[in-house]
């Protein structure tokens, strides 16, 4: 059979994974194939074994949005196979908010690198951990970059509301060129929609947060941790925020500090505080300020991206970040 390009390829290679799963020879298992041409608005692949019929969508990204869309697709290819159908999604490597974007839907998924879950009648199938064997060389474009972040921040911190790619621009800052590249993958894979105007819109606020927080690494930016004497976490929030109002640094707290500004629910010890610099080590002594891990209490937190400080506002004379970025 002739390979049409990258996504036939990966098509071809799911019926032997599958029957790896279901731990059968590759003999036993059966497949129809349809190239693109020929597949039209049906599944890409149906598979048959031991009795049942497996209808796949396979994807060759496991972004979240992507794999929303291919749940949406496989469930309604399943459906009009008959009751017995079993969907499945597909994919080379399925990370962890798309694999419970899968299971919340009821759907079965695998992987090619020989990760699966599947429930049907009388099968129940769960195979996780094995590593990702389809990771490319070099730095992979990223979605949630930190400039790009402030793009997916502000979309957001404005759900429900269209807005124009020039005044989406000029609120953060990213150049129009940069964020016309984004703002098209970040359609291509399904987390934003564009109005008849051209509006643009998040899809699915829940589905963008959580891919977001998947690929987020708190370890990017420059942490120091050290401990401060105070009675309590919201006396050191307190005296923290009037200091370095007073030295004139940008700030926002973060973290469960900043959770319980927001909802007054949460407990907390530890104060972390996003600056746009480190404050002088005189500063610091004044404070009772020793640097180290052991005991810590304060996390002084210089951002990756300036873009922390998207939203920030006053809360209760505390400058606190915006519960997105919280």
């Amino acid at each position: 059979m002739k390979m049409e390009n990258s996504h036939d390829r990966l098509v071809a290679r799911v019926s032997d994974t599958l029957a790896g799963l279901l731990n059968v020879g590759s003999e036993q298992v059966s497949s129809e194939v349809k190239s693109g041409s020929q597949r039209g608005g049906g599944p890409d692949l149906v598979i048959r074994s031991g009795g049942r019929t497996f209808v796949v969508e396979v994807k060759g990204s496991a972004a979240a949005g992507t794999v929303a869309m291919a749940v949406d697709r496989v469930r309604a290819h399943a459906l009009s196979m008959g009751a017995d159908a079993v969907p499945l999604v597909a994919v080379p490597y399925m990370g962890a908010v798309s694999r419970r974007l899968c299971e919340e839907a009821q759907i079965g998924w695998l992987d090619l690198s020989g990760n699966g879950v599947i429930v049907a009648p009388g099968l129940h199938v769960r195979v996780e951990g094995r590593p990702n064997q389809f990771r490319r060389a070099g730095r992979p474009a990223d979605l949630f970059a930190p400039k790009s972040s402030r793009v997916v921040r502000w979309f957001l911190m404005h759900p429900g509301q269209g807005l124009a790619q020039r005044s989406l621009a000029r609120a953060t800052g990213v150049d129009e060129g940069h964020l016309s590249r984004l703002v098209a993958r970040l359609e291509e894979q399904r987390y934003l929609v564009r109005d008849e105007a051209g509006a643009l819109s998040v899809r699915d606020p829940n589905l963008l947060l959580d891919a977001w927080r998947e690929a987020y690494s708190f370890d990017r930016h420059h942490l120091v941790k050290g401990h401060v004497p105070a009675r309590s976490g919201e006396t050191l929030l307190l005296e923290l925020a009037k200091r370095l109002s007073k030295l004139g640094i940008q700030h926002a707290a973060t973290g469960l500090g900043a959770a319980w500004l927001i909802t007054r629910f949460a407990g907390f010890r530890t104060v972390t505080m996003y600056l746009d610099r480190r404050p002088s080590g005189p500063w610091m002594g004044e404070l009772g300020w020793r640097e180290g891990d052991r005991g810590a209490n304060v996390w002084l937190v210089v951002p990756n991206d300036e873009g922390v400080f998207q939203g920030a506002v006053q809360r209760e004379g505390i400058r606190c970040a915006h519960p997105v970025q919280v």
